[in-house]
């Protein structure tokens, strides 16, 4: 079974316009809410996928019940700590004449810093049947800022992989705790590393820097464009398919899934970032976040190229 914990999930309100105007009403053509934010959009793609997943974070309100109950009406195993705050809710908004795609956040309202013990404890509780733990996405305001360095050091001591989706202090302090892979993008990794990326050598130093604070591997994407994957001695580009993106929101986090995937089944780096890379990509031909199909992962895992640095 591969967990997949996230502190901050999100209603997701995805609108479709056929064409958008600003300053102006608009009527969307098609309104769709489902269950979202990075952790159950890595747990939506792997269940997509036929693997075993249990969800688990933090809900609240109304909002949190209709997570609840969309997850069940797609079959995927949840856990959650209920929580006095109401879950938050993000929108999309897609405009199919400018071929835009726009993503309006609200933020999430910070928890009681005792809400985290129970949550830690289903962690926990869960690890002797948890293959991959998986933890994605910021942490609410006033969290403990430590809790992905515990999660991550529970499953170390247990011998189980972890990728982690993360930033800013929450990574820092995770990655001594040495998780098996950490996935920033190019701006957290700047931001991590504490000096400028301008170019491939400044972009292979700050990789190696990050791995030697304590992952195995990294992977840092840059939205549409290459990834590049590393284990502090090798490093490979990974160029994903060509495609015509529908909705791109969640194709980071189904990238995450594709590389838990692949943990689970023993790959190689480059071999998990091919089924990364397509998993990203079938993600965006799809809407909503998340939702993308089994058939486009397999027909787009031979599109990927992986090529050495």
């Amino acid at each position: 079974m591969i967990l997949c914990l996230g502190t901050t999930p999100t209603v997701q309100r995805t609108m479709t316009f056929d064409r958008l105007t600003l300053n102006a009403v608009n009527r969307a053509a098609t309104m769709r809410e489902s269950a979202s934010g990075k952790s159950l959009n890595v747990a939506r793609t792997l269940h997509t996928l036929g693997q075993a997943v249990l969800a688990v974070g933090f809900l609240g309100g109304d909002s949190g019940q209709l997570i609840r109950t969309d997850l069940d009406r797609a079959g995927i195993p949840h856990d959650f700590v209920a929580v006095a705050p109401k879950t938050r809710t993000c929108t999309t908004v897609i405009d199919i004449a400018a071929g835009t795609v726009t993503e309006l956040v609200e933020e999430t309202a910070p928890v009681d810093p005792r809400d985290y013990v129970p949550l830690l404890k289903i962690v926990e509780a869960n690890l002797c049947r948890t293959d991959v733990l998986v933890l994605s996405g910021s942490l609410p305001p006033q969290a403990p800022l430590d809790f992905y360095a515990r999660c991550t050091r529970l499953a170390r001591l247990s011998n189980i992989p972890v990728v982690l989706d993360a930033r800013g202090e929450p990574l820092l302090q995770a990655l001594a705790e040495k998780p098996t892979v950490v996935k920033p993008n190019r701006q957290e990794l700047q931001e991590t590393v504490s000096f400028p990326i301008d170019d491939e050598s400044s972009m292979q130093a700050a990789i190696r820097e990050l791995i030697h604070q304590g992952p195995r591997w990294a992977v840092i994407t840059d939205g549409p464009r290459d990834a590049i994957a590393s284990d502090g001695k090798q490093f490979w580009r990974i160029t994903p398919p060509t495609i015509v993106a529908v909705n791109p929101i969640g194709s980071g986090d189904a990238l995450g899934a594709g590389l838990a995937m692949a943990l689970l089944e023993g790959h190689d780096l480059p071999t998990a970032c091919r089924l990364g890379a397509a998993c990203g990509a079938a993600n965006a031909l799809n809407s909503p976040a998340g939702h993308g199909r089994r058939e486009d992962v397999e027909r787009l895992l031979t599109e990927v190229k992986i090529t050495g640095m």
